[in-house]
């Protein structure tokens, strides 16, 4: 298997540890890449009336207040060895800013990347802005 560069791994270990899943004991971590190299972490943070917001829509969020729009590579980490890939919400929300070309990629806790996907095969045939008329 595919290693994850090492300061990645960490990011999304430290990501991960901060993450607040109190209600399912699930902490997931993400981090969003843009073409440039720059790079976004973010962490599910459930509340009490389990509407939270998971890891990817984090660092989502972090990426469009810093002004970006475009996704090069998604890295997401679960607590086990299992795959923890996006849920549906985060894969439209992945689709919204991914290119053809966008990479994501699921890992283990020790950085062996498990499953790599292209958005059309975490998401075939999505609703995306093109299908929006024009305004």
């Amino acid at each position: 298997m595919n290693r994850a560069d090492p300061a990645l791994v960490d990011t999304l270990l430290t990501t991960l540890g901060n993450a607040y899943a109190p209600y399912s004991n699930h902490p997931v971590a993400a981090v969003m890449e843009c073409p440039d190299g720059q790079q976004f972490a973010g962490s599910n943070v459930e509340v009490a009336h389990y509407k939270g917001l998971c890891a990817e829509a984090s660092a989502i969020s972090a990426m469009i207040t810093a002004g970006q729009r475009e996704l090069a590579k998604v890295y997401v980490m679960g607590p086990g060895e299992h795959l923890c890939t996006p849920c549906g919400d985060c894969r439209q929300r992945i689709r919204e800013f991914a290119t053809p070309s966008t990479q994501i990629m699921v890992l283990s806790k020790q950085g062996e990347v498990l499953k790599t996907y292209t958005m059309d095969s975490l998401l075939p045939d999505a609703f995306g802005p093109e299908q929006l008329p024009e305004r």
